[in-house]
């Protein structure tokens, strides 16, 4: 774990207290203050498990928190009070298998990529094995964080069934992406693995067009197509984090005059209870 984390800490400008990397990792005391409307579990994921680790939120896919383990552990995190993951993977497999209209299987955590290689392995053929279930996302900061980690045995992995996979990264700062990351992304790419980027919109981080256009521009040089921007999730914790919906529109608005509209992200936030994530 520890390598992992210094693969991303190396890219934080040293004597910088600011720096955008250093932001998204640091504990600070702001995150004790509490803040109205700011909780443990805003998109009521608790109530969202018929099993628990499963999260069936959505028509048509359901989300699998296979692990709790990440390469680093952003302070922004939506989940850093949900410690559930899957116990009893009979149960989620008859689940999965009893619900035909479920195409798609996410998997999430923490971070799916931090299992040994024949575990996700393992998962993923007994998914496969399920007819009615045609797409595995992946949902990762490993490329991003810990590149390394993208070996061939890992690649192997993920492309050994019929699923076509989709992996969805997670990067936040231009500064995040250097060549390491470009040459695990063209791995994943010759494996035929689509690559998308989702980014959280955080305040002193990427609050600005300049970043979040460098940001687009960046990961489209690195392989990778911007898919969603989030705005913050209010958990308890994170309110310094958070910018507002008029702010995040007028950003919005700037990129899509000064970007190709292929690397404009939709910009979404979720909602309790809502039947998909909800552009603002």
């Amino acid at each position: 774990m520890r390598k992992q984390k210094q693969e991303f800490t190396k890219k934080i400008i040293p004597n910088n207290p600011l720096d955008p990397l250093l932001l998204q990792i640091l504990p600070q005391a702001k995150e004790q203050q509490k803040r109205a409307g700011f909780l443990q579990d805003p998109l009521g994921e608790k109530t969202a498990q018929p099993i628990p680790g499963l999260l069936h939120k959505y028509f048509g896919r359901v989300l699998l928190l296979v692990t709790n383990t990440c390469p680093i552990y952003c302070r922004f995190c939506f989940r850093r009070y949900l410690n559930d993951m899957i116990t009893d993977w009979q149960s989620v497999l008859n689940y999965i298998a009893k619900n035909p209209e479920i195409k798609e299987v996410i998997l999430s955590g923490g971070d799916p990529l931090m299992l040994k290689s024949q575990e996700l392995a393992t998962i993923i053929n007994k998914l496969a094995k399920i007819k009615h279930v045609q797409i595995l996302r992946v949902h990762t900061r490993v490329p991003i964080a810990a590149p390394k980690l993208i070996t061939q045995q890992l690649i192997t992995a993920l492309t050994s069934t019929r699923l076509p996979v989709v992996m969805v990264v997670h990067s936040n700062h231009p500064q995040e992406l250097d060549t390491k990351v470009a040459a695990a992304v063209k791995k994943l790419k010759r494996a035929n693995i689509l690559v998308l980027n989702q980014s959280v919109l955080l305040k002193k981080i990427n609050d600005d067009t300049k970043t979040l256009i460098a940001l687009s521009e960046k990961l489209f040089a690195t392989g990778i197509l911007p898919y969603y921007l989030h705005l913050l999730d209010k958990v308890q914790g994170t309110a310094h984090f958070y910018v507002g919906s008029t702010q995040a529109r007028k950003l919005h608005k700037i990129m899509t005059e000064k970007l190709p509209g292929f690397l404009v992200p939709k910009l979404v936030y979720e909602k309790r209870g809502a039947k998909s994530k909800v552009l603002v």
